[in-house]
């Protein structure tokens, strides 16, 4: 597909740096800490524990360093099983495989997108008839919408199974005036390039179990035993993160609250031009919720639109417009050929259905409104040379 050369491309979620980062980094390299760890690394979790709400946080070197960390730390082994949201990235699951147990996925749920608590239900009470109950639940808030956490919680609490939370995408969301990312027994977030704030790589493990925690800071430095010498009793891993990442990472915290506001002004602009296009359904926004609209998301009925959101997404890719379909469910993935699957019910796959007919628009807080409404010209073009061909 040819690209419009002479238009500036608009990526889905590009870095935005505010210019705090410069002192911290200036920091870091006048003190000639830069090697993993350091005094930035200390206070970054502290603040980010504030933040959040939680007890403790340990910083390490992404959210896929942390989602393994908590499942070690759960005694996840070889023949254990892991529910997990099938309608995520795939690094929500991959250090299941890590650590040789098995996933099962669950299907999401209309009102937010994330775990249906229908499905886990299901898929809990086929476990006791079997006599495996799974050792973790990771439940992911997707592009920054809290899952229905009061319902998912009360059912892992119920049969005694510990939640991790992947608060990957939804650092600065809030859940009935709580921090998403704080109501399992651990919690997960990304720094990663395209996240709502970055260290360019980055994660952060955080829980009110402050003795896990010093675990995880043990096991994520090489599992180091205390002795003169490099003593190791078992194996651990290179997972913190450096002092540098972590200057960056502190200037970001202070302005995420502008992100958030950035990112909702954002998606109620793209609702406010595209709502009243017949066929076209946002992600929603649970009563009581606050979602950071980390990515703007929605629907196409091709049946009432007229188009699919494939022909949407090559529309807007020849206009040098970056915008990806929605997460491929983990359970229809070829590295999960196999893994079983329990469906919002008998007859409705809601993940399937938000793959075959969403998409994400670009959603980036250092976008321009001129950059936005590139997007969206784009967009009403395509929808309404559709209505004028079937009119």
């Amino acid at each position: 597909m040819q690209l419009i050369s002479d238009k500036k491309r608009i990526y889905l979620s590009a870095p935005h740096m505010s210019g705090l980062e410069q002192k911290y980094v200036a920091n870091a390299f006048d003190s000639n800490w830069i090697a993993p760890l350091g005094p930035h690394v200390d206070a970054f979790e502290k603040e980010l524990a504030s933040y959040t709400g939680v007890n403790d946080a340990a910083a390490v070197n992404s959210g896929t360093s942390a989602i393994h960390l908590a499942l070690r730390l759960l005694d996840v082994h070889e023949g254990d099983t892991v529910f997990c949201s099938s309608l995520t990235f795939i690094a929500s699951a991959n250090p299941i495989n890590y650590l040789g147990a098995t996933p099962v996925f669950i299907d999401s749920e209309p009102e937010t997108w994330n775990m249906s608590p229908q499905a886990l239900l299901q898929a809990l009470h086929e476990a006791v008839h079997q006599g495996s109950l799974p050792k973790a639940v990771i439940v992911v808030n997707l592009y920054g919408q809290s899952a229905k956490m009061d319902e998912l919680i009360a059912l892992c609490q119920l049969f005694k199974v510990p939640v991790i939370e992947d608060a990957a995408e939804s650092l600065g969301s809030t859940y009935k005036g709580k921090a998403s990312g704080s109501f399992g027994r651990f919690g997960v977030y990304s720094f990663n390039g395209n996240k709502i704030i970055t260290t360019s790589g980055g994660g952060m493990l955080v829980s009110n179990d402050i003795e896990s925690l010093k675990q995880a800071r043990f096991l994520a430095t090489q599992a180091r035993d205390q002795a003169p010498h490099y003593q190791h009793s078992q194996m651990g891993y290179n997972y913190r993160m450096s002092n540098v990442l972590a200057g960056i990472g502190r200037a970001q915290l202070e302005v995420l609250e502008e992100r958030v506001q950035a990112r909702r002004a954002i998606f109620n602009r793209y609702h406010h031009a595209l709502s009243p296009f017949p066929g076209i359904q946002f992600m929603p926004e649970l009563k009581d919720t606050r979602s950071n609209r980390w990515l703007t998301a929605l629907t196409l009925e091709e049946k009432v639109t007229g188009i699919s959101s494939q022909v949407l997404l090559e529309a807007l890719a020849e206009d040098n417009i970056e915008a990806r379909p929605i997460w491929k469910p983990l359970h229809t993935q070829p590295l999960f050929e196999g893994a079983k699957y329990y469906p919002h019910s008998d007859n409705e796959s809601i993940s399937e259905q938000l793959f075959a007919t969403g998409l994400c628009l670009p959603s980036g807080s250092g976008m321009t409104e001129e950059e936005q409404m590139r997007v969206i010209e784009c967009i009403q073009s395509v929808l309404i040379q559709e209505k004028s061909i079937t009119a």
